[in-house]
Order: C-alpha cells, then structure tokens, then sequence
C-alpha cells in the first residue's frame, strides 16, 4: 500500500502529525506556551516612511550631540536581559510609553523642529500597541523597565537628553520586536 502514496504525501502527513501534537501540546498545558497577546504587532509599513525615520534619526543625532555621558547605554542588552523574543514588543512598549510621558512630553520644546514631527509619530504608535500584553508574569519586563527608569531619574536632565539621543534607537527596537 506504501508504494500507491504520492511521494510528497508521506512529508504532508508528518507534519500534519506534528501540528497536532503541538496543538495537543498547548491544550494540556492550557496554552501557557503562547505568552504574548496578538495585539503586540505593528505594521512594518509604519517603519518605511523616510521622511519620519529621517527626523526620528536627526531628533536623536541632535540630542546625542548634548550627551555628555558616553558611559551609559539605555536601550542595549541590559535592557533585554531575561526577556524572551516572544515578550520584547510588550518590553518596548513600555520603554516607549516611558519616553513619551515621562521624556518627550517633558522636553517637546526642546530640539525643534523634529520633536514636533517625531512625537505625534511615537504616540501613534503607542496607541497601536495600548492593547498589547503579556499574558504571564511580567515581572521581569517591569524590573527592566524600572532599572531604565531609575537610571534615567538618577542622571537627572543629562539622563533625559540621554533617552532622546536613543531615539534611533527606540525605532529600530521597536522595529524590530513588534513587526
């Protein structure tokens, strides 16, 4: 009976079989194996728009330029330590509400005319990830985020001038977890 299969239909049925064990896999275990929610995405349209990408980089080069501490780094490894790839969007919208509200907002009259262009941007995407969560503990997430923050408050206005010079790299950040 082997020999009347197609050739391509015994590949078919193998992963067929294991589809099903991974979804047999997931309902024992009550889907705990997909963390993160399906509203933890953008578009990778809202990261091709070079006019925007243009000010978000010349924003961030400006402040960079007033950054006097070349010994910190916010947006690096540290910031993604124990935090799988499956949770980083959820990780990178919080660091971008943070800059928002508690950075940009702050400063907007600083570092003009890109600020004016780049906050809108930034909120929008926001508002695209307000939905998105992890559906485990987080705890992990907040104490990065924390730890951004407590370095942030401790540089004071330099620590500030700091998170706009990364800007460029919030962007590819966010780029890269959430698209």
């Amino acid at each position: 009976m082997a020999a009347l299969q197609k050739p391509g239909s015994s590949s078919l049925m193998g992963t067929l079989a294991a589809s099903c064990l991974l979804l047999i896999a997931l309902w024992t275990q009550g889907g705990l194996a997909v963390p993160i929610s399906s509203h933890c995405r953008l578009d990778g349209s809202n990261f091709q728009q070079p006019y925007i990408n243009n000010r978000t980089f010349m924003l961030a080069k400006e402040a960079s330029l007033a950054d006097n501490n070349t010994d910190v780094r916010l947006i690096g490894e540290k910031l993604f330590y124990e935090v799988n790839m499956g949770e980083r969007c959820y990780l990178m919208k919080q660091v971008l509400n943070f800059t928002l509200e508690e950075v940009l907002l702050p400063q907007s009259d600083r570092f003009q005319p890109y600020m004016q262009e780049v906050v809108p941007f930034l909120a929008r995407l926001s508002n695209k990830l307000s939905q998105c969560h992890v559906d485990s503990d987080d705890q992990h997430i907040q104490r990065n985020v924390q730890n951004l923050k407590d370095t942030v408050k401790k540089l004071g206005e330099s620590g500030e001038i700091k998170v706009i010079g990364e800007l460029d790299l919030l962007f590819m950040a966010l780029r890269n977890a959430c698209n």
